[in-house]
């Protein structure tokens, strides 16, 4: 029975967890990510507003329209890029972690 347990575990562990490289994706706050409009096009999101709400947390829009959040880590990475780049708008980023549910526990986070 232990064997059995232990091996369902096993096989469960990369759906729980799993270390992806995700590669010129729209950067969006939270806050936005919950407007429809945004959403459709996240390259319109501009640094300005994203800095406004940058205490909602940040994520990035995947190619199939999901959003996945960062952790508290990648919050903070991507805050000090956001104060540090001039640009506007088209808030493009690559993003090294790892997705546990639809949380990304980033390592690196870097604006294109």
């Amino acid at each position: 029975m232990k064997k059995v347990l232990l091996a369902a575990v096993l096989a469960a562990l990369p759906l729980v967890a799993s270390a992806e490289v995700w590669k010129n994706v729209s950067l969006l706050d939270s806050m936005c990510s919950s407007k429809e409009k945004m959403m459709k096009a996240p390259d319109a999101h501009s640094t300005s507003c994203a800095l406004q709400c940058a205490k909602s947390g940040f994520g990035i829009v995947t190619a199939d329209g999901k959003f996945l959040k960062f952790d508290q880590a990648g919050n903070d990475q991507i805050v000090a890029a956001l104060k540090g780049t001039k640009k506007t708008d088209h808030l493009r980023v690559t993003v090294d972690g790892t997705l546990m549910g639809d949380t990304i526990a980033v390592k690196t986070v870097t604006l294109d």
